[in-house]
């Protein structure tokens, strides 16, 4: 399947009978954005957005193209052409650039390192935003978890959470997760990396990481992700009418 057939061909799962559900997870790095939002689609019968994944696949295609991190006009130029799509048949839904699937690369170390100047352009965040909202009109059932989602992308979203731990948690989280890969990693360095992460997302000009007034905050230091996870879907499911989640069988109160 082509990205273009994932994102508008039979790998599109529409639903046209059931009303727009949008949930919106934003925080900083080290809070498991990305494990509990999918975990908390499956669970509630909606689709996973990854808006991360794309800012790395922005990321990836400057360091490939020898395009300086500062050039915000060019990496948006081949983000547009890249044509960034979603195969929505996998889970989680695999990203798509220029028809070929990009997994592995996302996660390369130079990706890493280049994920944060990049996401800092004006040019390529206003891209990408305009993508992801185009993504919500296609798959308008969805969790979709960042740094701007309840803020800026989907800022009329059903429900809005923020997700917080401290730096120290979540330095000691990362360096459990490189070294799980096989990779190096020391706290030390880990601990600072994500001290100015947070200062460049917080004082961005476009797009930078907020906690939307109306979001729940949940601070995660003392939880498991199973435990964020099960937080998460019992306040969904008390303000969203179960009418409107049509949740798998076996899922929720229902049984």
């Amino acid at each position: 399947m082509t990205g273009s057939d994932a994102q508008h061909g039979p790998g599109r799962r529409s639903h046209p009978s059931l009303d727009r559900v949008i949930i919106a997870i934003d925080g900083p790095a080290g809070t498991g954005k990305s494990s509990v939002a999918r975990e908390v689609a499956s669970a509630l019968g909606l689709e996973f957005l990854d808006t991360g994944a794309m800012y790395r696949a922005a990321a990836a295609l400057a360091l490939d193209r020898s395009i300086r991190l500062d050039q915000g006009e060019a990496i948006a130029d081949v983000v547009r052409q890249a044509d960034l799509r979603f195969d929505w048949t996998a889970d989680p839904p695999t990203l798509y650039v220029f028809g070929e699937p990009m997994v592995d690369r996302l996660r390369d170390p130079d990706v890493s390192g280049a994920v944060s100047p990049v996401s800092q352009l004006p040019e390529v965040r206003a891209v990408l935003v305009e993508k992801q909202r185009r993504i919500g009109e296609v798959h308008p059932r969805l969790v979709s978890e960042g740094r701007d989602q309840g803020s800026v992308v989907f800022f009329d979203a059903d429900v809005k959470f923020y997700l917080d731990a401290s730096v120290t948690i979540r330095a000691e989280r990362r360096v459990e997760q490189l070294r799980a890969m096989g990779r190096r990693a020391d706290f030390e360095e880990v601990e600072h990396e994500i001290r100015d992460r947070d200062e460049r997302d917080t004082t961005r000009r476009i797009g930078p990481l907020v906690c939307p007034k109306d979001a729940v905050v949940v601070m995660t230091d003392e939880l498991s992700q199973a435990e964020v996870v099960e937080r998460l879907c019992e306040i969904v499911r008390d303000r969203v009418p179960a009418s409107r989640l049509n949740e798998p069988v076996g899922v929720g109160d229902g049984g």
